[in-house]
């Protein structure tokens, strides 16, 4: 038995069952050595490293639990591992120029960090201000890490219109910041998605480690270690009749249909999990009934993972235990049936629903004849599906934070509507005591409206969130919330209202520089150009390298035809993604007759789906200056029509001149 590190602290379980690893869970985290290790150097030799395998396979466990708590460990610059999470306590529409992704991502990497310092930051912002260097001056490398990198392929609406964005960023940071070594995690079925990115940022320094499940000596050592660990003692013979039974395929009628090579770690745990707590009552386990203790915890994971599944799907749960059985295990397929999918469903359930039950371990992807299909997450599982009956359906009952986490993880996969019933959910299963939750759940339903397109109801309930704050005497939410208000009245047209909102936020959080910078930039479109002006330079006066800030002065410059000062405001971000930055920033060029850099700034960033009025004017401007009256004028009368946002009034009239002219 080793010793223990003196940062952790025994669980009461030495099993973690069907979640991953994490970090805290580094001493039970056995099996998986070499992996381990490999995973470290390659991480640390290339500028980019993808680790890929199906779901289920660990790929999280060794990343947080391996090589993360490794390099940890050893002192080196490495980042909390990266993911496209959301958080609900941070109303989306008051950060409106924000890229979700980017700012979920950097928000998992600095998860104490408030919003208000992530705001506006571009990735290569984060990683420049994280760089270390040795006692010679040498940069040190920093370690990052995407964890289920995946889903920013999703297809659905909220990822596919920010995808490119993000991308463009990431590969531009990378290529920015030598010192950074980045991991990226993924599933084999979206492997094609990572590879061309990670060729775009280091072609030659970039490379691909498979995970698989686990060997017998290594599935028996991941079993025997962490009893081990807790001071009991698993018999070597018992270990490996264990491991046989996880690699034994049985049908119900006990037919051994002969032994499959590997062991799948989830299920390993799953199994040791229900055996650890059956050692509790007795102390010993019995080979004789091996066999059926296994099966009987395989069942309850199957049962409660399709019980969950069909809770999130509103679906009957023994249609989920049908489509299993048909697809899966059919006379047809003897247990090895491949569920292809096509056209959005796969055997007749929508992709969505596939996927969840993929989420949950009972199923894994494979490419078949250039097509996703879908296959038992392993044999083992044949008779416990065959076996499952209607007593066993039991889905979790979870309480409001639980429920809020939901909503969080269905919103980060772009399932608005799941997100939304499990917000409505965590509101009502708040007790009255738990009036932070109820609170948060609010916030986060205006955060769903947003994404939603409905910008009246995500106002109403994020100042019905704020009410709710109010009572708990929480200023710093208060604050946020009437800034997402003002935000919003901004997009709307309310220009007036929206410095109304945005003054009483900055009230209430006057330290906070992203209030401070909506106000100004709400000043700008109510007209008030020098009081705009004064808050902006008051923000950069308290810190000048707040980018938001920068951000907001130099699109004023350039509307201004102040165009140095525009560029030299531009230039200091280096998040230049933001469509109202890149038509300020093509506008001051022209505005210094720097027609052929205008227009490659302007690029394709105008097209027929283009809603702002300022991106559209400014753009029109640009071909005025550059000679092209025909598109100026068709620019300038699209700004006048815009809703998101709208031209403000005092620039309205300007547009109206400027049409007259041509």
């Amino acid at each position: 038995m080793t010793g223990a590190s003196p940062l952790w602290q025994p669980k009461p379980d030495p099993f973690v069952g069907a979640r991953s690893f994490e970090v805290g869970d580094h001493e039970l985290f056995f099996g998986r050595t070499y992996e381990t290790n490999e995973l470290t150097r390659l991480w640390q030799q290339n500028r980019v490293t993808i680790l890929y395998g199906h779901a289920g396979v660990g790929k999280t466990s060794l990343l947080r639990a391996g090589a993360f708590a490794k390099l940890s460990a050893e002192g080196a610059n490495v980042l909390p591992i990266g993911r496209f999470s959301y958080r609900s306590s941070v109303p989306s529409a008051s950060l409106p120029d924000e890229n979700p992704c980017v700012f979920a991502l950097l928000s998992s990497w600095a998860p104490t960090a408030s919003a208000a310092r992530i705001a506006s930051l571009s990735i290569e912002d984060f990683l420049r201000r994280n760089e270390r260097a040795d006692r010679s001056g040498q940069p040190v490398p920093t370690m990052i890490a995407i964890d289920q990198a995946e889903r920013l392929f999703q297809d659905s609406e909220i990822h596919i219109s920010r995808r490119r964005r993000f991308l463009d960023e990431l590969i531009e940071a990378m290529n920015r910041r030598p010192a950074a070594r980045l991991l990226l995690c993924v599933r084999t079925d979206h492997l094609d998605d990572v590879l061309p990115i990670a060729k775009e940022v280091a072609d030659d320094s970039c490379v691909s480690f498979p995970l698989e499940p686990f060997g017998q000596d290594t599935a028996i050592e991941a079993a025997r270690g962490p009893i081990e660990r807790f001071g009991r003692a698993l018999p070597p013979e018992i270990a490996s009749l264990l491991v046989d039974e996880l690699r034994t395929v049985r049908t119900a009628q006990g037919t051994d249909r002969g032994r499959t090579a590997l062991v799948e770690p989830v299920l390993l745990q799953v199994v040791c999990a229900r055996l650890w707590r059956d050692l509790t009552d007795a102390p010993e386990v019995h080979s004789t009934r091996l066999h059926l203790d296994v099966n009987r915890a395989l069942q309850h994971f199957t049962a409660q993972a399709l019980a969950n599944v069909a809770a999130d799907q509103q679906l009957p749960p023994h249609e989920l235990a049908s489509w299993l059985r048909n697809t899966f295990i059919s006379a047809a397929s003897k247990g090895g049936g491949t569920a292809q999918e096509g056209s959005g469903r796969a055997f007749g359930l929508p992709a969505a629903v596939v996927q969840a039950v993929e989420d949950e371990h009972v199923i894994k992807a494979r490419w078949r004849n250039g097509l996703r299909g879908y296959e038992l997450q392993h044999p083992r599982l044949v008779q416990p599906v065959q076996q499952l009956e209607a007593a066993q359906w039991h889905s979790a009952e979870l309480d409001g934070p639980s429920r809020l986490r939901a909503a969080e993880e269905a919103l980060s996969r772009g399932r608005l509507t799941l997100a939304r019933r499990h917000a409505d959910e965590a509101a009502s299963a708040a007790s009255r005591e738990d009036t932070r939750t109820r609170a948060q759940a609010e916030s986060f339903l205006g955060t769903v409206a947003y994404e939603q397109g409905l910008l009246e109801e995500a106002a109403r309930r994020y100042r019905s969130a704020a009410g709710i704050f109010e009572t708990l005497g929480d200023t710093t939410a208060v604050g946020q919330l009437l800034a997402a208000v003002g935000r919003l009245k901004l997009v709307q047209g309310g220009q007036g209202a929206g410095v109304e909102e945005l003054s009483a936020a900055a009230n209430r959080v006057p330290n906070d520089l992203s209030v401070q910078t909506g106000l100004g930039q709400a000043l700008w479109n109510a007209g008030r150009k020098e009081a705009a002006l004064v808050v902006l330079g008051e923000v950069l006066r308290r810190d000048g390298d707040t980018p938001e800030a920068l951000r907001v002065r130099g699109e004023i410059y350039a509307d201004l035809g102040k165009a140095e000062s525009a560029l030299r405001d531009l230039d200091r971000v280096a998040n230049r993604a933001v469509p109202s930055a890149r038509a300020a920033r093509a506008l001051a060029l022209a505005t210094l007759s720097r027609t052929e850099a205008a227009r490659k700034e302007l690029g394709d960033l105008v097209t027929d789906t283009v809603e702002s009025g300022p991106v559209l004017f400014r753009a029109a401007r640009v071909q005025k200056l550059s000679g092209n009256r025909s598109a100026a004028l068709q620019l300038a009368t699209r700004a006048l029509s815009a809703k998101r946002p709208p031209l403000p009034s005092h620039q309205r009239s300007a547009a109206v001149q400027l049409i007259e002219e041509l």
